[in-house]
């Protein structure tokens, strides 16, 4: 403490052992700092300490990671350009990572101890240990889904087994080029098989940086699929992603709603300012039932009762987004985001529906907008709040409509209604809202008895209100009963329980309108699996 002043010129902070925290024994802090005059304090010493292990006990093993950072060399009352503190690197310099060691010796404000200067001979020698190998192994399988090779991936692992009505068991496998998170090019893509189909299905992917500084990336791929069409309110382009809901391994009930998608998208996207994002695509698709029990058809001429089974469609949407606050490594095509619970996210597409081009059957606008805000209050937890609506402008059949996304599965779904069923609600207009609060363990640490197991206790609301014009229900042909939730919106409540064994969070959830539609589910149960601090 200075006494002049009477500001704090030392800190010294460490983590409650009873924190609910995954993976972490301790945290230890120190801060210095040096008092400049009376009201500037400059960050002098930076040093962290944590103490990661699986269990919290005191003989448990585990490793350590440490970090200094030390400041000096300030300087003041130097003029500079408006736009220099806004500049920021967009490429790699290799030159940094291959200093001599003379040059630390010479630079380093504060010398390594004994201890410290061991470190690079002990991981020099793991590398070459088959446990560490192993541990590491599957420690990156974990965390990315991906076997690493020299210049490849293997996977996504996770998506290696999976089951619908309509394919059967379903392998797929898939493989990715990596040489480092800066690479300015990557080419994906996969290949499955249904046994009961006995189709092939497959897709690529490729990415090429054009330009580092303005993040200008050129994009093109072609997939030949089959998928779930109702299990997202906002459109997706990609090329590779494949949802649980079209191949899950435990459905309730018949999963024969999927549809045979032929998706070919070239674009381009641009990061002109910060974490705002423009991108360009234009889509082509051929859709059409995958199932004979499932009906995609359309009225090309009522009067005269002409039917059409399946769709192509051309498409060109214009999409902006914005991540104020969001924090990345990497300079490559593909970034890794290190604060995914600190950002809010603003996604705008706009998408115009060309007919006739590429035998385009339908001309249509389409407007959507999604908002995603988490929301740390305090010691109360983690709340996050998500908002999607939309529009249609124009006639189309029920492949191109909204459909409120369902889910008949077992686990857990980003933005889904986990008792709906697919196809049970349709619109071309609509508004959804999803509520989640984390309460980080801050009722169950005060239970005896659950206080040692670490739970947390999740509670959670969505709702969706949703209309469908009668031209749209002219149209369809699908023999589908096309309801929109009009007269009051649709919702569920639902409260669960995580961090069961560190991994597991089941969810309890509760129908609270629309109890007389058909084969109407008024309660379920979802699992989700994943590592979180």
């Amino acid at each position: 403490m200075n006494d002049t002043t009477w500001a704090i010129k030392q800190i010294k902070m460490e983590m409650s052992p009873n924190a609910n925290i995954n993976w972490v024994k301790g945290v230890y802090l120190e801060q210095e700092f040096e008092v400049l005059n009376d009201s500037i304090f400059l960050l002098k010493r930076d040093f962290l300490l944590a103490d990661f292990s699986f269990e919290k006990k005191e003989d448990a093993r585990g490793i350590y990671g440490k970090k200094t950072v030390l400041y000096d060399q300030h300087k003041f009352n130097e003029k500079r350009p408006s736009g220099f503190y806004d500049r920021r690197v967009t490429s790699r310099d290799e030159a940094i990572y291959k200093r001599e060691e003379s040059f630390w010796k010479e630079n380093r404000l504060e010398p390594l101890n004994r201890d410290e200067s061991g470190v690079y001979q002990m991981l020099d020698t793991l590398q070459s240990v088959p446990a560490f190998q192993r541990v590491y192994t599957i420690a990156s399988i974990a965390a990315t889904g991906y076997l690493e090779f020299k210049g490849w991936d293997f996977g996504p692992v996770y998506s290696l087994i999976g089951y619908n009505d309509v394919e059967g068991l379903r392998l797929r496998v898939g493989a990715r080029t990596y040489f480092g998170p800066d690479d300015p090019w990557r080419i994906e893509g996969y290949g499955a098989y249904g046994f009961k189909d006995e189709k092939f299905k497959y897709g690529i992917l490729g990415q090429l940086m054009l330009d580092p500084k303005s993040r200008l990336i050129a994009s093109a791929g072609y997939r030949n699929d089959i998928e779930q069409l109702g299990s997202s309110l906002t459109n997706t382009t990609d090329v590779l992603g494949r949802s649980l809901a079209s191949s899950s391994l435990l459905n309730v009930g018949d999963n024969n709603t999927l549809s045979t998608i032929k998706l070919t998208t070239i674009g381009l996207s641009i990061e002109l300012v910060r974490n705002i994002t423009f991108q360009v695509i234009g889509s082509h698709r051929n859709l059409r039932p995958a199932s004979p029990e499932f009906s995609l058809s359309w009225y090309t001429d009522r009067a005269q009762n002409e039917i059409a089974t399946d769709i192509d469609q051309t498409e060109v949407s214009t999409i902006v987004s914005f991540t104020p606050g969001r924090k990345t490594s990497g300079y490559g095509v593909d970034r890794t985001v290190i604060n995914a619970e600190n950002f809010p996210t603003i996604f705008l597409n706009y998408t115009y529906g060309a007919r006739d081009i590429f035998n385009s059957d339908f001309e249509y606008r389409k407007l959507q907008l999604f908002y995603d805000q988490p929301w740390w209050i305090g010691g109360l937890g983690l709340a996050n709040i998500s908002l999607e609506a939309g529009k249609t402008f124009g006639e189309v059949p029920l492949g191109l409509l909204s459909v409120v996304p369902g889910n008949q599965t077992y686990f857990s779904m980003y933005n889904t209604f986990p008792l709906l069923d697919f196809y049970e609600f349709v619109t071309d207009t609509y508004v959804a809202s999803h509520f989640e609060h984390n309460f980080n363990g801050r009722i169950f640490s005060r239970i005896p008895g659950l206080r040692n197991l670490y739970l947390r206790e999740i509670i959670g609301i969505r709702g969706v209100w949703g209309n469908i014009s009668e031209e749209n229900r002219q149209l369809d042909a699908s023999g589908l009963p096309l309801r929109a939730p009009q007269e009051e919106p649709y919702w569920e409540y639902s409260a669960g329980v995580g961090n069961i064994f560190k991994f597991i969070r089941i969810d309890a959830h509760f129908r609270g309108s629309y109890f007389d539609n058909p084969d109407a589910r008024t309660f379920g149960v979802t699992a989700t699996f994943g590592f979180h601090f």
